[in-house]
Order: C-alpha cells, then sequence, then structure tokens
C-alpha cells in the first residue's frame, strides 16, 4: 500500500511504519527511543529538508504577502467583476463569494450568465450538504454573486478579472468595455494562462493599472494565484492585486512577462516530453506508469487530456502566428493535431483524449498505436530510474531558463509555484530544490547527458553553468539578493 501511494519517494511513510513494526516488539521506553530514532532519520533526509522548506516556511510567508511592494497603504476589495462564467469564471466568483467579496459575474448571454451562477451553487451546496454553511449561510453568499450581461454593473468595482477564451480579439473587446466603467486606480486583471501580458495590455488605457492573474483549475481547490507583471503595470496595481488573493485565501507568487510566464511555460514541458517519449516508441501506459513514479500528481499523457487537447492546438496555432519564422512546433504536435481535428479527441472533457472515458476505470485509446506505434514496451529498473529524472530535468531546466530570463526571481516562488501549480513532485521541494540539492555541476552534467541524447530542449543555460563552476546555489545566492533588496 505504502509502495502504491508513495513509489518509494517520502521515507517518511516508510519509517512510520518501521518504527510501529518495531516499536509494539519491545516495552514502551525502547519503542519511544526506536520512534525518535526514526523521526531524526526522516528530518534529516533531502526530501523532509525541501518539503518543509517550501511546503512549510516559504508557503507561509508568501501567504502573508512576503513579496507585497513596500510602502503601498493595504487594499481590502469590497467588489470585484469578472467576465466569463465558464467554468474558471465561476470559480472565482465562487472563492470571492466565501470571501465576502461582492461579485458581478458577467457573460455574453443571460443563460451562460446564469449557469455560472448555478454551479456557484453546487459548489456552496456541497458545503451545505456538510454542514460548513447553514442555510442563510447559503444564501448570503450565493446572493452575492450577481449573474448579468450588463457592464454598467462594474462601476464600483474595486478589481475586474476577465476569464474569456485565449483570444487576443476578444480580450481587447472585454477589456475596452470593462474599462469604460472603471474608477481611476481601479485593476484590470486578465486570466490569461499563455498570452503575454504586455501585449494584452495595449488594449487598456491604463496599463499601469494593467495585470496578470492567473488562476488554476479547478480554482475551488487548487490553492495558487500566479500575478503577472506586464511592462507598465504599476506597484500599486501589484499591491491591489496580492491583497485581493490574500483575501482569497489562495498564496500568490509574482512573475514578469513572458510566453506561457512561468507555469504555463514550465507545464508545458511535461506534457511536452510525454509527447516526445510518445514519438520515440514508449508504449503510452508506461510513459503516464513512468510520469507518476516521479511522484507527479498523474502521467504527461493523462495530464494532457486533463488540461484539454484541443486547447493545446489553440495554444499552438495562437503562438505559431505570434512568432512566424522563429516557431518550432513541440515533439508530438502533430498527434495531438490529428487526434482533434480530424477524430475530435478533446480530452477528458468530451470523454475522448489518449483514453477513453466512458467506462470506469477510464481506458486507453486502442487508435492511438496507430497514431504512434509501439516500440518501447519492456522496461528495467535502471531504464525507469533514468526515464523518472528525464522527465523532472526537462522542467528544472525550464524553471532555470525562467530564471536566466528574469521570468522568475525568487527560490521561494520558483519551488511553491511548481508544485501547488503544475504538481511539480513534491518530495522534491520544488525544481530549484532539486537542483540546489543535486548541485549544480551535477544537474549540468546530467542535462548535458540528456542533450545528447535528446536534443537541446535539455541544453541547460549559461547561469547554471557559471553556478556549476563557482558552487553556487540558487538559494545561496538568489535567497540573500532578496532579502538585502
Amino acid at each position: 500500500m505504502i509502495r502504491k501511494q508513495t513509489y518509494g519517494n517520502y521515507p517518511a511513510a516508510t519509517n512510520l511504519m518501521k518504527a510501529v513494526y518495531e516499536g509494539v516488539q519491545v516495552p514502551m521506553d525502547a519503542a519511544l527511543r526506536i520512534e525518535t530514532r526514526y523521526f531524526i532519520k526522516t528530518l534529516m533526509t533531502p526530501q523532509a529538508q525541501g518539503m518543509i522548506r517550501s511546503l512549510f516556511l516559504s508557503k507561509q510567508e508568501l501567504d502573508k504577502g512576503a513579496v507585497r511592494p513596500a510602502g503601498v497603504p493595504k487594499s481590502d476589495p469590497k467588489k470585484v467583476t469578472v467576465i466569463g462564467a465558464g467554468m474558471m469564471g465561476a470559480g472565482i466568483a465562487y472563492v470571492q463569494a466565501l470571501a465576502g467579496i461582492e461579485t458581478i459575474l458577467i457573460d455574453r448571454d443571460q443563460d451562460a450568465a446564469d449557469k455560472g451562477k448555478a454551479h456557484v451553487g453546487d459548489l456552496l451546496k456541497k458545503r451545505l450538504l456538510r454542514g460548513q454553511i447553514d442555510q442563510a449561510k447559503f444564501d448570503a453568499l450565493l446572493g452575492s454573486v450577481t449573474a448579468t450581461t450588463d457592464y454598467d454593473l462594474i462601476k464600483g468595482s474595486d478589481l475586474v478579472i476577465e476569464a474569456v477564451f485565449e483570444n487576443r480579439e476578444i480580450k481587447a473587446d472585454v477589456t475596452r468595455r470593462a474599462e469604460a466603467q472603471l474608477e481611476p486606480g481601479a485593476v484590470f486583471g486578465s486570466n490569461t494562462s499563455t498570452l503575454p501580458i504586455s501585449g494584452l495590455s495595449t488594449a487598456s488605457v491604463r496599463p499601469e493599472d494593467f495585470i496578470g492573474i492567473h488562476f488554476f483549475s479547478p480554482v475551488d481547490k487548487m490553492m495558487l494565484v500566479e500575478i503577472i507583471l506586464g511592462e507598465k503595470t504599476g506597484e500599486a496595481a501589484i499591491a491591489k492585486s496580492l491583497d485581493y488573493v490574500m483575501k482569497i485565501k489562495k498564496t500568490p507568487i509574482v512573475v514578469n512577462d513572458g510566453r506561457g510566464f512561468y507555469t504555463s511555460r514550465c507545464f508545458g514541458t511535461y506534457v511536452a516530453e510525454g509527447l516526445a517519449m510518445l514519438e520515440e516508441g514508449y508504449a503510452p501506459a508506461l510513459i503516464d506508469n513512468i510520469g507518476r513514479m516521479t511522484g507527479m500528481p498523474r502521467g504527461p499523457l493523462e495530464m494532457h487530456d486533463d488540461v484539454a487537447l484541443d486547447l493545446s492546438v489553440k495554444i499552438a496555432k495562437q503562438t505559431a502566428e505570434d512568432l512566424g519564422d522563429a516557431y518550432e512546433p513541440l515533439a508530438g504536435a502533430e498527434i495531438v493535431r490529428k487526434m482533434v481535428e480530424e477524430l475530435g479527441r478533446y480530452g477528458r472533457k468530451n470523454g475522448k483524449g489518449f483514453y477513453d472515458y466512458d467506462s470506469k476505470p477510464k481506458t486507453l485509446w486502442k487508435g492511438l498505436s496507430e497514431l504512434a506505434p509501439v516500440k518501447i514496451n519492456d522496461s528495467t529498473p535502471e531504464m525507469i530510474a533514468d526515464q523518472k529524472q528525464r522527465l523532472l530535468f526537462r522542467q528544472a531546466v525550464e524553471v532555470a531558463r525562467c530564471w536566466e530570463e528574469g521570468v522568475i526571481d525568487d527560490p521561494r516562488e520558483a519551488d511553491v509555484g511548481a508544485i501547488l501549480a503544475w504538481g511539480f513532485a513534491p518530495w522534491t521541494g520544488g525544481p530549484i530544490t532539486y537542483i540546489d540539492q543535486m548541485g549544480a555541476a551535477a544537474f549540468v552534467a546530467q542535462a548535458d547527458d540528456y542533450s545528447a541524447r535528446y536534443g537541446d530542449r535539455f541544453k541547460v543555460p549559461q547561469l547554471l553553468r557559471d553556478m556549476a563552476a563557482s558552487g553556487e546555489t540558487f538559494y545561496g545566492r538568489f535567497a540573500n539578493q532578496k532579502a538585502a533588496a
């Protein structure tokens, strides 16, 4: 049972069982000594040290506003508008209602807006049935959400969050219509997951108050919010956005602009590496089992189904349009395109993706072997260990690139954000801790080996080579810089 749940990544679980097994065979005083020794042994593991720092100490610091600009007066958002009443927008409306924020939920037609509010009601009903709220509280919380098509109701909002389709034209139209109703100092936030904020802000007449506020789905369960700064975003907008995120009891990280920002960009490498393995001929079941064995919440193909294959195709098309000749398709992109455009397989949302979801448990789609013939179906412990590390390295290399490019510059935010946003193996303490504990020199040497075998996507940035040469760590070098700042 322990192996099934932990894949051997968490020594605490094994040490707990050892302490119980050995302790029940001896007198209580001896049993307590045995337990103490196993506790100390666990505490000294790199897994415990990394997880304590990231998921306890660093997360608490971020939850309390460690990265909030100093000198900006505290704000308390009372009214917030959400534009787009789909699953994401409705989820945002739900967490706002729980935080006591008056919410205007806008969509193109009243039926869509009402459907979004109904989803808020469904989530509140779960709390009602569990006894977490009473009927009066339920009615009050649901009553704080107004479903409408009327942009005039935006007036008086402290913040607007658009959660519409990943389309520049639609987002630009929504921005102009919403800003016409906003008072000076109110913040406009885009919930985009991939489109650069500086580009979206060109539709704004007040870019200093334009910011990215990226939620994760499902909003009611995912605890992270990624705040993205555009080139002209002002400190007041940053502070107000952080105050809002803290009020709805989420953990914020602040990153700089770039395509995919931090979380979407780095998460995408995990999925893409799974597709690369698929193209190389690895059996789909083997790919996903290896992914789970790394400590990730799902295998890369499963996770791709969860986020939707058609969304990946849309993002790829938008990226190709934006980058022109500089665009390079990811491995496996053609497989996904055929699945979406020719076979109507969109992922979990329509019950057909890499898996079929018309039965429980889900089963791998049998037609996948025609698009990606299987060449590697057997495994050895050595191969499993190598491919597990390959998946973790691909993500960690991208995190290091984000660092060198200035997308992220705080080791706490990089580690906590990776674990909470896309589930980077928690036992590592996060990708920065993973690199630091391995040592930059050892990490670079292994990455160079993967680069020679699989391509330039494993090529580490010069920053990491410099750190390897000088024996530096991210926490040793950059945490001190943050503290001094």
